[in-house]
């Protein structure tokens, strides 16, 4: 029996399961690694190596030949499931490797046991004598060792001699680590690890995080009542961060720590050492201020008493009345030592590739043009630097280059792509609307390219052709579905809008899968409404920051206005009868929706909904709102739980009863939420419901118990969308 929509979509995670990924090139370009599950509906990830002459992939490492088959082994590390979930990691098996220069050696932990490949001669994989449980092992650029985090510790593993010894660790200290990536790092930064071997793999350095200043909260299991709360480090708004260091380590024993003042910059962004001098990027607490920093690493002090000092000099210091982004791939550097950087100029976000001297003086000039949006900046293959960009249009991704012939586009067709490149030969990932998958080549010397297989499901599911068009005074990216059955003029439609809506994340996008599970949800009757409002990506710095000190109305008015464009664009939505639903950012744009525009929002499904930006974390809710304390009517604006507050008052005031008694009007509204949430936690919406029953605001609960923030577990994911939609039915008034 064919499987629901829901269901198969919840069994291959979305579509993700047999697709290739996490691509990494050898320097000559002759061979390509990559990660692929057996099939579509096989969560177990190998690694495997494609031979880009020879045209022929073989697989280098299962994780079922190594005896640990399973999706999620029961020896997976408090590091990994943490590192996993600010991922959103949903597969098992080897989810993650990373390689020596050359790629012949490839490293990745298995239930905590660290395992090396031989990418290169097609050697069985084998276990290392590194201590367990490890953790995100990575070998030197030479491929002769392996640093590994164990127990809060660096460690290293001489592969020759089998030798293990700790580099760098805690000395019992249980709140402080060495190599790893705090929360905020992880969750908000895209930084998922903390060290990085030097050049010539005799230092390293090392991330020292100390988690003592930040607050604990505590994450019970409330179906369990047996078993103890986890206990989290959560830097919520306005407390303090973890204190992150850099420390300079010598394989012979020396130390320096990497000095910058922490006091004005906290915030430890990124690292390169990819060359004899490691550039640093650090970052205010208000986020407007950024600095690119080189490194001195002469200055560990082997065998001395005290450790020594490295010092660092500004490259570049770049500011901002509101805030600057964090950009993925920089700083990155040439083999003739430019830096591709990035920068705030025209109305666009553009690329830089210059010197150290000229970044430094600020004559560095972009190469990039004013109606091209920089996305990420992705490899550097000799004096090429590849990235990807948006250029008119925000739904396409394209994939471009700037070299020594000038820029170049290197994907011409339409869609989202991604890609890698290195010693000429470069991978291109490409999703369209006009393929339901992803398609991935391998393209050398000019060649048509050496196609790498998607093993992926295809989606039981009529296929989507959203009406994709800009919307309103904004030119709000817009797409509208009906249901596949629908005949034009033949009956009035229900209408759901789908949206995530805030910072990002794009949901309109030239790509089939972008519209899955809206396309199903107008098959269930409704015509579904996705829009990108302001503070979405890829429209420039100024759509981006025009949610400072307001990720409420923008958001919302961009909704409302998309809703309203789509009705006068198809007669046959019915705007009497309109829902919203989401998740995280999502979910808080629906609780917003209908506790303040109760005349155009007749019900909701809130998922996960950050509903008091004081909970949460640092990082995020400080770019966008400042500091709580400096800012108080800020967060009460954005807040949903102040609005069901609000009502509460009113209600008082008049004596009391239902919401709906005194002159509040009510909408049906059920929130959701994981009780096991470290991300968003489940106090938000505790605190919602609370507020609204004291307005005497009907709403429905559904609390998921051993659920995060994710909601991977495959029967929860199925069973979400089919409740969903029951709910929303009811609400509106749905038959058959």
């Amino acid at each position: 029996m064919t499987d629901s929509f829901p269901r198969q979509q919840a069994r291959t995670r979305g579509f993700s399961l047999g697709a290739p990924r996490s691509f990494q090139i050898s320097p000559d370009g002759s061979r390509v690694a990559f990660l692929r599950s057996r099939g579509g509906t096989d969560p177990v990830t190998c690694l495997w190596v494609l031979d880009v002459g020879a045209g022929q992939e073989h697989l280098a490492a299962d994780p079922a030949a190594l005896g640990t088959p399973g999706a999620a082994p029961a020896g997976m590390t408090a590091a990994e499931r943490a590192i996993r979930e600010r991922t959103r990691e949903r597969a098992g098996g080897i989810v993650a490797f990373a390689t020596d220069t050359a790629l012949t050696v490839a490293a990745f932990a298995l239930a905590g046991q660290v395992y090396v490949a031989d990418v290169a001669g097609g050697a069985p994989p084998r276990a290392i004598p590194a201590r367990r449980p490890a953790f995100d092992p990575r070998p030197d650029p030479s491929g002769q060792r392996v640093a590994y985090v164990c127990d809060g510790a660096l460690r290293v593993t001489d592969l020759a001699s089998g030798r293990d010894r700790e580099v760098i660790g805690p000395g019992g200290t249980p709140e402080l680590t060495f190599g790893l990536a705090e929360f905020i790092a992880a969750e908000e930064m895209g930084r998922t690890r903390g060290f990085w071997w030097s050049p010539d793999g005799k230092a390293l350095l090392v991330a020292r995080v100390d988690n003592t200043p930040v607050h604990r909260w505590y994450i019970a299991d409330p179906a369990n009542p047996a078993r103890p709360p986890a206990e989290v480090a959560y830097p919520a708004a306005g407390t303090p961060n973890a204190d992150v260091t850099l420390v300079l380590t010598g394989l012979d024993g020396g130390r320096a720590e990497v000095e910058w003042d922490r006091a004005a910059f906290p915030y430890l962004v990124t690292v390169n050492w990819d060359q004899d001098v490691p550039l640093i990027v650090v970052q205010s607490r208000d986020q407007r201020r950024m600095l690119l920093l080189s490194a001195d690493p002469g200055g560990a002090d082997p065998g001395g008493a005290d450790p020594g000092r490295a010092a660092t000099a500004v490259l570049r210091a770049d500011s901002d009345d509101r805030w600057l982004d964090i950009v993925p791939g920089v700083p990155a550097r040439t083999d003739d030592g430019r830096i591709a950087w990035t920068a705030d100029a025209g109305g666009a976000r553009r690329l830089l590739v210059a010197s150290p001297e000229e970044l430094a003086d600020g004559s560095a000039a972009p190469v990039t043009p004013a109606d091209l949006q920089v996305r990420e900046v992705l490899d550097v293959d000799s004096g090429t630097v590849l990235f990807t960009a948006s250029k008119g249009e925000p739904t396409e991704i394209g994939l471009w280059a700037y070299g020594p012939g000038g820029l170049e586009q290197v994907t011409a067709a339409p869609g989202v792509h991604h890609g890698w490149r290195a010693g000429g030969t470069t991978v291109v990932s490409q999703r369209s609307l006009a393929q339901d998958g992803v398609t991935v080549r391998v393209v050398r010397d000019g060649s048509a390219g050496t196609p790498v297989a998607s093993l992926a499901e295809h989606p039981n599911l009529p296929t989507p052709w959203p009406d994709i068009f800009a919307a309103g005074s904004r030119d709000i990216r817009t797409a509208l579905l009906l249901p596949s059955w629908h005949e034009p003029g033949s009956r009035r439609l229900p209408v759901l809008l789908d949206p995530y809506g805030g910072p990002h994340l794009q949901r309109v996008l030239a790509a089939q899968a972008a519209f899955f599970t809206s396309q199903w949800l107008a098959d269930q009757g409704f015509a579904v409404v996705v829009a990108d409002g302001r503070g979405t990506p890829g429209r420039g710095p100024e759509w981006d920051r025009a949610v400072w000190h307001d990720l409420a109305d923008p958001v919302l008015e961009d909704q409302v206005e998309a809703l309203h464009a789509a009705a006068g664009r198809c007669d046959d939505l019915d705007t009497s009868r309109v829902a919203i639903r989401g998740w995280s950012f999502g979910g808080y744009l629906a609780a917003l929706a209908v506790l303040r525009h109760p005349d155009v929002f007749h019900a909701a499904v809130v998922g996960a909904p950050v509903t008091d930006q004081r909970l949460y974390d640092t990082h995020y809710t400080e770019r966008y709102l400042g500091h709580p304390d400096e800012n108080p009517e800020v967060y009460d604006r954005c807040s949903p739980v102040k609005d069901a507050e609000r009502m509460a008052a009113r209600a008082r005031e008049s004596g009391g009863g239902q919401a709906g008694a005194d002159g509040i009007t009510v909408r049906p509204l059920m929130i959701i939420h994981g009780l096991a949430d470290d991300n968003v936690v489940v106090a938000h919406s505790l605190r919602l419901s609370s507020a609204l029953l004291s307005a005497g605001y009907p709403h429905t609960v559904l609390p998921l118990s051993g659920v995060t923030h994710l909601a991977s577990q495959e029967e929860v994911a199925e069973n979400l969308l089919l409740l969903q939609v029951d709910f929303l039915r009811m609400a509106l008034g749905l038959k058959g």
